[in-house]
């Protein structure tokens, strides 16, 4: 590799994970004075103001992983099938606030969270498979979605 390859690796990273990320908070701020406030909500919904920072350490770990994967050689076995599996988790992950915040949708907003925990197990173990400290990040990560799903679970039981 070029010795300049790891900016372009860790550009293409931050970009295939904040680019999401960045039009799924602009729906999902666009709707929180406008929608969400006025829904019920469980006991156990933390302030507004802890989602960003959560999802900021958490989108950053992702970036970490995707540049560990995106540092390998391209013809390395299962480099591809990670990277695309990779792809199809962050889809899942903007589509979440899509159908959540955009779409003003619970039930929708259940149906893709659930896709979206199956596939962060799928994309840990394909990245694990390739590199241990690349599967890292989607510990919290899974952790947070469980706890995000359940949280979207109240919110549509209650509403």
């Amino acid at each position: 590799m070029k010795s300049n390859d790891w900016r372009r690796h860790a550009a293409i990273a931050v970009v295939a994970v904040f680019g999401p990320s960045f039009i799924a908070s602009k729906v999902t701020i666009a709707n929180i004075p406008s929608w969400y406030v006025d829904l019920q909500k469980p006991w156990f919904t933390p302030p507004n103001w802890v989602f960003g920072p959560v999802w900021t350490l958490l989108y950053a770990g992702l970036a970490f992983a995707l540049y560990r994967i995106l540092r390998m050689e391209a013809q390395t076995p299962g480099r591809r099938r990670a990277l695309i599996i990779f792809a199809i988790q962050m889809a899942l992950n903007t589509s979440w606030s899509l159908a959540f915040f955009g779409l003003h949708s619970p039930a929708l907003g259940l149906i893709v969270i659930v896709l979206l925990w199956l596939a962060i197990v799928v994309n840990m173990i394909a990245f694990r498979r390739l590199d241990a400290p690349a599967a890292w990040p989607f510990a919290p990560y899974l952790a947070w979605v469980s706890f995000a799903a359940a949280l979207n679970f109240a919110i549509f039981a209650l509403n």
